[in-house]
């Protein structure tokens, strides 16, 4: 949660409001159903980290026009007095849907869905996509950081490179609960209660009269979380010699060294940390941690792993923080499903494009994921209606939606099944009480990513997870298609 809940009504698109305005004065009692969800993994991936859902609550918790919004909309001179009027008593009345933080997801796939009258279902859009897109970036990259790591604790510390202080106070919290065990982030683990972790600069070694002294404060200031920068002058003629006899004199003193080692920040890293590990195992000092930094990200962390670097911990700043090499998420909120006074039941609504992956999943929705009974790895997910139901003991057969004759059979007794939503907002109240805390979450997300197949994670041309249409599901699509697709042979004709 945030220090202090801040009032982002007016974190939204102005197309948002103006829309607004324009159910107003065309007056609806429509219940609408939009849906969340992205298009493609992040970073060529295979699946993406679900985060931001407890930001969208607070946003909506606290989604109201002050006195002070009114009167800057007044002067925009764009919105008439009886809407505005409306909006100072405007409050969210519906219904939200969502997946808990923390989890597994696939493109497609709702990640949020809002139920609620059509006004008010319009505003919430920017302001979701604004916290869902950044930290399930975030907690994507960091994940995949973390697997490249293969079990080594992975710091998070880019603050200094994110954009803006937001960007980098709740990207520190989506990269623990995706993997690191850690932030440098001081503001980031008093908010959110996650460990807080760093070194020191090469300035505090400048700032003596000799590597040696420098080193030697810094142990005595800190015995039990001793990790000295060694790449100031030379890594292996000044500094790792210089590390070893403050270890040294360390140990003559009594101090049992427990959190102690070695940080490298530049050069040839692979090369650099055999050859300190080698000095540090000689001098007997073999358990020394060698932490490496310098513009890391999973590829590079994946090179070094496979070129025998002796390295066992990794401070990952700008490539994780920002997401450097696909800094967008992509998620959308697109209308699915309309509801008019008087009926009982939703009607679905299609959006159509010539491409095909953006083709809308119509209708008011659920997901449904697919376990393996034997290893509990993930087989597929499943969108269906929300009143489809389905027997773990029958068999239970799944095809592609869009190269429909990729079928695969699951037989009856071999699966599970798991709703992956869970209700948000029922009138306008929140009904979702997660007291799990952020490292509580980080576990929660370890078992998560546990449920994928090594397929699935490795960094490089993985294999992409089936996110399948149930056959209701897909028969209403394909009639949407159908129909659409006839009506505008009648209009060209």
């Amino acid at each position: 949660m945030r220090e202090k809940s801040n009032n982002l009504t007016l974190l939204t698109d102005l197309y948002e409001l103006t829309m607004m305005q324009g159910y107003f004065k065309n007056p609806t009692e429509q219940i609408v159903v939009f849906d969340a969800f992205y298009r493609t993994n992040p970073c060529g991936g295979g699946y993406a980290i679900s985060c931001g859902l407890q930001d969208v609550i607070e946003y909506v918790k606290n989604l109201h026009f002050t006195y002070e919004d009114i009167e800057y909309l007044r002067s925009l001179k764009i919105f008439e007095e009886d809407f505005l009027e409306y909006l100072a008593g405007f409050h969210f009345t519906g219904e939200i849907w969502g997946i808990p933080e923390g989890t597994v997801i696939f493109p497609r796939e709702p990640m949020l869905k809002v139920i609620a009258p059509i006004m008010q279902a319009q505003l919430l859009e920017t302001a979701v996509l604004n916290m869902l897109n950044h930290q399930s970036l975030i907690a994507t990259k960091a994940a995949r950081v973390c697997y490249a790591a293969d079990g080594d604790g992975v710091m998070e510390f880019g603050l200094r490179r994110a954009q803006g202080p937001d960007a980098g106070i709740y990207g520190a919290r989506a990269a623990v609960i995706a993997g690191c065990v850690g932030t440098s982030n001081v503001l980031a683990g008093k908010m959110f209660d996650t460990p807080v972790l760093g070194t020191h600069a090469h300035s505090w070694i400048m700032s003596f009269p000799s590597e040696y002294e420098a080193f030697k404060a810094y142990a005595k200031q800190y015995p039990h979380a001793c990790t000295l920068l060694v790449d100031t002058y030379d890594v292996l003629k000044s500094g790792v010699p210089n590390a070893i006899r403050v270890f040294k004199e360390m140990q003559e003193e009594g101090i049992k060294l427990t959190k102690y080692g070695i940080r490298i920040d530049s050069g040839d890293l692979a090369y650099l940390s055999k050859k300190a590990y080698k000095m540090l195992a000689d001098a007997g000092f073999g358990d020394a941690i060698i932490s490496a930094s310098s513009d890391l990200d999973e590829y590079l962390i994946n090179s070094l792993k496979q070129q025998g670097a002796k390295i066992n911990s990794w401070g990952v700043g700008t490539n994780l923080i920002t997401s450097k090499d696909n800094p967008a998420f992509g998620g959308v909120y697109k209308l699915a499903a309309i509801k008019n006074p008087g009926e009982k039941d939703f009607t679905p609504k299609i959006k159509l494009s010539e491409n095909t992956e953006k083709v809308t999943n119509p209708g008011n929705k659920k997901i449904l994921r697919i376990y393996d009974k034997e290893t509990g790895k993930i087989r597929a997910d499943l969108i269906c209606l929300v009143e489809e139901t389905f027997d773990e003991n029958e068999d239970l057969v799944i095809f592609d939606p869009i190269e429909t004759w990729k079928k695969t059979l699951i037989e009856g007794g071999t699966y599970t099944l798991r709703e992956l939503m869970v209700q948000v907002f029922k009138d306008g109240t929140c009904v979702y009480h997660d007291d799990a805390t952020t490292m509580e979450i980080r576990q929660r997300c370890l078992k998560e990513q546990a449920t994928l197949w090594d397929e699935t994670r490795r960094l490089t041309n993985p294999h992409q997870m089936y996110v399948d249409l149930s056959d209701k599901l897909f028969k209403i699509k394909s009639d949407l298609l159908e129909e659409m697709g006839s009506a505008s042979i009648r209009r060209d004709s």
